[in-house]
C-alpha cells in the first residue's frame, strides 16, 4: 500500500467519525439513529390470535355397541338327494328361483316301483286268504277237541298255525307300506321353500338312491327369509355383557341383544334384528366366541354367502359425546381433542373413542357435553385463538364452513 493510499483512508475514516459524532440541535447522530429504533419497536402493532374452526359438541341418546364382520347364511340349507334310484324323467326345478314346500322338482321314472307296490298288493292279498283258513282250521278244531275227535297236538298245531298267517299278514302289510313309499319317493319334491340353486341332473340320467350321502345330489335349496349373520366377538367385549347375553336359569332365555348389520355397498346399518344365539366357548387360537344374529329377509337381499357389518348394542342406551372425526390428534398412539377454554385458551383433552355413528365419531370418555372442540388449524395447548363457530356435523356446514347458529344441531 502506498503512502497516498493510506492518507486517503485515514482521511475517510475522520469524516465518518466526524459525521457520526456530529451535532443536530444539541443531540449526537448516533443517538437519534437509537431513539428512532426504539419508537418504531414501540409503535409495531401485536398480531392477532390465529382464527381456528370450533363447533360444539353434539350429544345424542345412544345404546353403547362394538362392531364387527360377519357373514350371511341361510336358516336352512338342504341338499336335495335322491331315496329311490331310476332314470331322470322330468325336470321341473325353476333355476336360480322360489320355491314352495312340497313343489314338484324331479320326477324320476315310476313304473318300476308300480309293479314292485302291485306285488307287495298281492302278497297281501295272499297273506290274508291263508290267515283266513287258518282260523277256519282252529274254529274246527275247538270245536271236536273236547269230544276227543282230534288229537291235542293237532288243536295246538292250528294255534301255531294261525299265529304264522297273523305275523304273514302284517310282514305283507310292511312290504306293501315299503313300495308305496318308493313310489312316493320317486317324485321328489322341495322339502323347504326357498331359493334352489341349478339342476346337476338332467332328464335321461341315472340316479343312485341311498340313505346315506352316496345318492346322487340333484340341486341345493337354501331358506330365505329369516336370514343368519355369523360373527365372533371378541372376549372382552363378551366379558362385558355376559351377564345380560347369558340365559339364568335352564329353560329361560337371557336378553334379547339388538344387532344392525350393514352389508358392503350399503351407507350405515340399514337391517336390524337380534342376537339370538352364543356360543358355549372360546375359541383359544383366535380369543373370540361365535355369535349369530337372526334378521328378517322379506325381500332376499341378504344372500347366503356375503360378508356384513354387524353392530352389536351392549348396554341400555344412554347420552353419548359425538364429534367430528378430524378433531382427533394422535399423541405418541394417545387419542386427544384441542378444547375451547375460558378466554378462548385451547385446552389439552385426552380421550377414548368408539364407533362411528352417522359419519360421527362416538367419544366414550373425556368430553362432556357443551364443551367446544377445535376442529383443525395449527395451535397448541395455552395458546389463545379467535373461534370461528361452524357446525360438528360435516354435512351441515355451509360452502364456506360458516354455521348457523339457529340450525346447527346441538342436542338430538
Amino acid at each position: 500500500m502506498t503512502g497516498k493510499t493510506r492518507i486517503l483512508l485515514v482521511a475517510a475514516a475522520a469524516l465518518s467519525g466526524a459525521a457520526w459524532f456530529s451535532y443536530t440541535d444539541g443531540v449526537p447522530a448516533y443517538v437519534r439513529q437509537a431513539m428512532a429504533s426504539g419508537e418504531a419497536n414501540q409503535t409495531a402493532p401485536t398480531p392477532p390470535p390465529p382464527q381456528v374452526p370450533v363447533a360444539e359438541v353434539i350429544t345424542r341418546v345412544l345404546a353403547p355397541s362394538s362392531e364387527f364382520t360377519g357373514v350371511v347364511a341361510a336358516a336352512k340349507t338342504v341338499e336335495l338327494r335322491s331315496r329311490v334310484g331310476g332314470a331322470i324323467e322330468t325336470v321341473s326345478v325353476p333355476e336360480g328361483g322360489l320355491v314352495e314346500r312340497g313343489q314338484l322338482l324331479f320326477q324320476i321314472d315310476p313304473r318300476p316301483f308300480e309293479v314292485a307296490l302291485q306285488n307287495a298288493e298281492a302278497q297281501l292279498q295272499r297273506a290274508e286268504v291263508l290267515l283266513s283258513q287258518a282260523e277256519t282250521d282252529l274254529d274246527r278244531s275247538q270245536r271236536l277237541l273236547p269230544s276227543g275227535a282230534i288229537a291235542s297236538k293237532t288243536y295246538d298245531d292250528d294255534v301255531s298255525g294261525r299265529q304264522e298267517r297273523q305275523a304273514q299278514v302284517l310282514e305283507a302289510k310292511a312290504a306293501n307300506a315299503a313300495a308305496s313309499l318308493d313310489l312316493s319317493y320317486s317324485r321328489v319334491t322341495a322339502p323347504i321353500a326357498g331359493r334352489v340353486d341349478r339342476v346337476l341332473v338332467t332328464e335321461g340320467n341315472l340316479v343312485t338312491g341311498a340313505s346315506g350321502g352316496a345318492a346322487t345330489l340333484l340341486t341345493t335349496i337354501v331358506s330365505v327369509d329369516p336370514a343368519h349373520v355369523y360373527f365372533d366377538i371378541d372376549e372382552a367385549t363378551y366379558l362385558n355383557f355376559l351377564g345380560q347375553a347369558r340365559p339364568a336359569a335352564a329353560g329361560r332365555k337371557g336378553t334379547s341383544f339388538p344387532v344392525e348389520v350393514g352389508l358392503a355397498t350399503e351407507n350405515g346399518y340399514p337391517h336390524s334384528g337380534s342376537l339370538d344365539f352364543l356360543g358355549n366357548r372360546l375359541d383359544r387360537g383366535t380369543g373370540t366366541i361365535r355369535a349369530r344374529a337372526v334378521l328378517a329377509n322379506p325381500d332376499g337381499r341378504l344372500t347366503p354367502g356375503l360378508f356384513a357389518r354387524v353392530k352389536l348394542a351392549t348396554s341400555a342406551p344412554q347420552e353419548t359425546v359425538l364429534i367430528d372425526d378430524q378433531a382427533v390428534g394422535t399423541d405418541q398412539g394417545r387419542r386427544y381433542v384441542l378444547v375451547l377454554g375460558a378466554g378462548d385458551m385451547v385446552e389439552y383433552r385426552p380421550v377414548e373413542l368408539g364407533a362411528m355413528n352417522e359419519g360421527l365419531r362416538v367419544v366414550a370418555s373425556g368430553l362432556n357435553p357443551g364443551d367446544t372442540v377445535i376442529i383443525k388449524g395449527l395451535v397448541r395447548p395455552g395458546m389463545q385463538v379467535t373461534p370461528n363457530r361452524i357446525a360438528m356435523a360435516p354435512d351441515q356446514r355451509s360452502v364456506d364452513g360458516a354455521a348457523d347458529g339457529d340450525t346447527q344441531e346441538a342436542r338430538r
